[in-house]
């Protein structure tokens, strides 16, 4: 396989891959197994089950991974790049212009109308995540439970403590291979690599540290897809280091959704208002390079992970825990509202996306759209 093949192909899915991780599978399975026959369907699900377990952007490793089994270390890098950096230049552009000092009014509304949406989005991404994780707990009463319980530790955690999050979702998954394992901490031994970087909290002064921090918990501690960076990030980037206000963190999780890629490029935003260019351009360098590690590293063993049952176990109790912290999320964007006007917009995004099932991509231009007509209008933004 030429190098030259998989630049163009992984190019092009990182310039029209609108719509998040559902959008990227889909296109890399039309592209590797539908349309080239590079890898077999059955190699294929196992490697898009895989990346879901690992923590970071599932949809970009799974991206790298394909680019690996066709080209080793080299194709990876090439394709995973490829695959980033269309996102990356679109959406630190993008940050320029609604992070200005002075952004143009238009510019105000139509971040005030697609950041309206967000709060919908959060629900969205966890309402779609609940059916699969529901099913693996089976018929009995104790895991449904438990499933319940730690959801609700995850939605509480994201509302009401920030970047502790991350301490709840490891404890959700240690509790749950302790559980199964007849109560033996011992039994913690081959899902240890999960483990320790999550059972760290903290925080560091601030500067260059602190974003690489910020960073690293986005790209090495995020547990069950994308959207769960929303509440790790949070805390940390308006009340902590108080690098965005709270509706401009909402402009960077809407800039994070309309831009071709993984949802990821988010942290890229906070990043620039960290430390301008320079300052994104690190945040996606850490951010993306523990998936890189993991599919490098750890590619030839991914039927190992898949099949081990600690972590089988841990993701049983981390996950639920990730639905509730994404779901949790929403409470915490809608107080970072400004204006009335955005209310009836978040209500209306909520029948589009909850209701009627229709796009994110969509409702996030249709609330930019209302947002800019609101300025135009003289509404205050």
């Amino acid at each position: 396989m030429p190098l030259a093949v998989i630049g163009l192909e992984w190019l092009r899915l990182g310039c029209l891959g609108f719509g998040g991780p559902p959008t990227h599978i889909s296109m890399l399975r039309s592209m590797c197994v539908e349309r080239r026959a590079w890898i077999d369907a059955e190699e294929f699900e196992d490697a898009n089950a895989t990346t879901a377990l690992l923590p970071g952007p599932a949809s970009t490793q799974l991206a790298i991974y394909c680019a690996w089994r066709l080209r080793g270390a080299v194709g990876a890098v090439i394709g995973g790049l490829c695959f980033i950096v269309p996102g990356l230049v679109v959406i630190l552009a993008l940050s320029a212009l609604f992070l200005a000092a002075h952004p143009p009014v238009w510019v105000l509304g139509a971040a005030a109308g697609a950041g309206a949406i967000v709060p919908a989005v959060a629900l969205n991404a966890a309402r779609g995540l609940i059916p699969g994780s529901w099913r693996r707990t089976g018929n009995l009463f104790a895991p449904r439970a438990r499933w319940v319980a730690y959801a609700l530790a995850g939605g509480v955690a994201a509302a009401t403590l920030g970047s502790f999050l991350v301490v709840v979702l490891a404890a959700c998954g240690t509790a749950e291979i302790v559980i199964r394992r007849g109560g033996r901490p011992s039994s913690l031994g081959s899902a240890a690599p999960f483990l320790p970087a999550a059972l760290i909290r903290g925080t560091v002064p601030g500067g260059h540290a602190a974003l690489a921090w910020v960073a690293i918990k986005v790209g090495a501690l995020s547990y069950g897809g994308g959207f769960v960076i929303i509440p790790l990030m949070q805390h940390d980037a308006v009340t902590t280091y108080h690098w965005l206000t709270g509706a401009q963190f909402l402009n960077a999780v809407a800039l994070g959704q309309i831009t071709p890629g993984p949802v990821v490029q988010t942290v890229s935003v906070v990043g620039y208002a960290a430390s301008g260019v320079a300052g994104g351009l690190m945040a996606a360098v850490i951010a993306f390079a523990p998936s890189f590690a993991f599919v490098l590293i750890g590619g030839r063993h991914f039927d190992q992970i898949r099949t081990n049952s600690a972590v089988q176990s841990f993701l049983a109790g981390a996950g639920p825990a990730v639905i509730g912290g994404i779901a949790g999320s929403a409470i915490s964007l809608g107080l970072a509202f400004t204006q009335t006007w955005q209310i009836p917009v978040l209500a209306g995004a909520l029948v589009w996306l909850l209701a009627l099932r229709r796009g994110v991509v969509s409702a996030l231009f249709a609330g930019a759209l209302i947002g800019v007509v609101t300025a135009l209008a003289g509404v205050a933004t």
